[in-house]
């Protein structure tokens, strides 16, 4: 079993680290670098950085804070948000960005998948996939595009059985009915991507507690865990997460 990765994630908007509820209602969860710091002396294992609007108000991620973010830290760091070109991907890399993570364009243009990993390696490509419960798809998921805003009619399992196809090296998928609630992560949904994928999965969306972190790993089979609310207001460490799965027999590092 390979180690499990706790992933905090940075939601961004108007340069500030934000958290909403089913992907609205924003709250104010502080300064993007201070976190950074904050969450690698906390033994992150890597950091996600999201800039959640970008898309929606059609422009690209803001890479001179990407640049301030990497520059603070040691552990691995995935941007996404605004990311619909090869060259945007370039810059990203070049301003100290491990992976990217791409949703709304790669949906609306599969061959960038492609384009890109063979251009940087399907380990630079994680593919972000917003799924809301749906009776009308087969798979009980629509995958969503414009930060969770747009349905596609599209299914969300299919999409990812497709991006592992095109060269997606890692998946993120997120709950848009459990952001943010913190009732714990749709482990049906963690579940399907991985099994249909085959690629390795971050549980996103609604983790509350130790035991839905655990559940990601376990029921969701992901291969990390990334959680926002319950880091950044401080209700559990990431100390604390590392010594309760170790406690349950998941690997992790340091704990």
């Amino acid at each position: 079993m390979k180690y499990i990765k706790i992933i905090p994630c940075l939601d961004i908007k108007d340069g500030k680290v934000v958290k909403g509820v089913n992907f609205v209602n924003l709250r104010d969860a502080g300064d993007p670098v201070e976190n950074a710091i904050f969450y690698e002396n906390e033994g992150a294992d890597e950091l996600a950085f999201l800039d959640i609007t970008a898309t929606v108000e059609g422009r690209k991620t803001i890479v001179d804070l990407v640049k301030k973010v990497a520059t603070v830290i040691s552990i691995p760091l995935t941007v996404g948000g605004g990311i619909s070109e090869i060259s945007d991907i370039e810059r990203l890399l070049e301003a100290g960005v491990s992976k990217v993570s791409m949703n709304t364009a790669a949906i609306k243009n599969p061959t960038l998948i492609e384009e890109a990993s063979k251009a940087f390696g399907s380990a630079s490509i994680v593919i972000a996939i917003d799924g809301k419960a749906s009776d009308e798809i087969a798979s009980g998921y629509e995958l969503y595009i414009n930060g969770g805003q747009k349905p596609t009619g599209k299914d969300a399992i299919e999409w990812a059985k497709r991006v592992s196809d095109l060269g997606a090296g890692e998946v993120l998928p997120t709950s848009i009915d459990a952001d943010g609630t913190k009732d714990g992560y749709d482990l049906k949904l963690t579940r399907l991507v991985a099994e249909a994928s085959g690629l390795p999965v971050i549980a996103s969306g609604g983790a509350g507690t130790l035991e839905h972190l655990y559940e990601g790993v376990v029921e969701g089979k992901a291969s990390a865990v990334l959680a926002a609310s319950i880091f950044h207001f401080r209700e559990i460490s990431i100390a604390d997460v590392k010594k309760y799965l170790k406690e349950r027999g998941i690997k992790v590092r340091n704990a």
